[in-house]
């Protein structure tokens, strides 16, 4: 052999070398790319997002429906009761004739009984006054209370239109996609309550940067997203995790989103099975369950996906572990 194949033929030796232990060593320490598309991804996370956001104007309405509820029925007694001081007015009024001034001082019999009955007449008709007035403004509140229940009325019935309008664009994309199909996915009533995440005083998620260091990566993620995987941890599931991500898509660049290994040793290039499987099912399950507690936006786990909006549905992502999301959970954020 010359000297010329054989530099070359060594290159090539120490190249294959090299990349048979990248691979070797690259399940100790980060997922393969995670597949799907980034119009899929795009689609998923406005889709989701403005299905949570509508979801959250409908609950703040029904809360005030229930306040303006109570509030009516407050103002109907209070309503009665005045109409029924009224009513008496009205029918005194009727059988003695209105207690005009004349009426009165003509009536009196000495000086003494003038003056005693023109004073009865002004608090008479202070007291009358101050009756009608009560009516009046009684009427006026529940003339109010009944437009602002209507509002409210229509805005739940503005925000459910949206919610079907996400949830359709999600179904869609998922179908495009390759998936979309109805699933029994992972769900469980014994996954343990999460703490629940910040949130603004109208319920809704602060906006948050990827500002927080991220202790599984040298990047960095977002507080709530790092809330979630405490939690994880807090509940029992302790296995590899894989946050933050410099290039590519979706939200692990953004910081929104953390890969759990469903192996102990940690991302394995093949579909968990077993005690593996099981893992992940409980992770995914623990998720779905505190998604409202903590801001999830989607799980993805064995070839399904769960969103706010449609619930588990079938995902394809692509060939591989990875991308079938067959060797680990994928978790995104608010």
């Amino acid at each position: 052999m010359s000297t010329g194949h054989r530099s070359r033929w060594l290159a090539a030796l120490t190249a294959a070398t090299l990349a048979t232990a990248m691979l070797a060593a690259a399940p100790a320490s980060a997922a393969d790319p995670e597949g799907g598309t980034a119009k899929l991804r795009k689609a998923l996370d406005s889709a989701n997002k403005g299905y949570v956001s509508a979801k959250l104007r409908i609950d703040n309405s029904k809360k005030r429906q229930t306040e303006l509820d109570a509030q009516l029925k407050t103002l109907a007694v209070e309503h009665a009761e005045v109409a029924g001081v009224a009513s008496k007015m009205a029918a005194r009024a009727y059988r003695n004739g209105p207690l005009t001034e004349v009426s009165l001082l003509l009536d009196s019999s000495s000086p003494d009984a003038f003056w005693t009955r023109a004073n009865a007449m002004e608090r008479l008709a202070r007291a009358d006054a101050g009756r009608l007035g009560r009516l009046t403004e009684s009427q006026n509140r529940m003339r109010a209370n009944q437009a602002a229940l209507k509002l409210e009325i229509g805005e739940q019935t503005k925000q459910l239109a949206a919610m079907a309008k996400r949830k359709k664009e999600a179904e869609e994309a998922l179908i495009e996609a390759g998936g979309g199909a109805i699933t029994s996915g992972f769900l469980s009533a014994n996954s343990a309550l999460a703490k629940p995440a910040p949130r603004r005083s109208d319920g809704s998620w602060p906006d948050e940067s990827c500002n927080v260091n991220d202790p599984t990566t040298s990047g960095c993620i977002t507080p709530r997203t790092l809330h979630a995987m405490k939690e994880a941890k807090r509940a029992g599931f302790g296995r590899f995790v894989s946050c933050h991500r410099g290039g590519g898509g979706g939200e692990h660049p953004k910081g929104r989103a953390c890969d759990f290994a469903a192996a102990t040793g940690g991302f394995e290039n093949v579909d968990a099975s077993g005690g593996d499987k099981s893992y992940g099912d409980r992770l995914a399950a623990f998720y779905v369950r505190n998604a409202g507690r903590l801001g999830v936006l989607y799980v993805i786990w064995y070839r399904q996906i769960w969103m706010p909006s449609t619930g588990w549905r079938s995902y394809s992502g692509g060939p591989g572990p990875s991308a079938t999301h067959t060797n680990h959970v994928h978790l995104s954020m608010q």
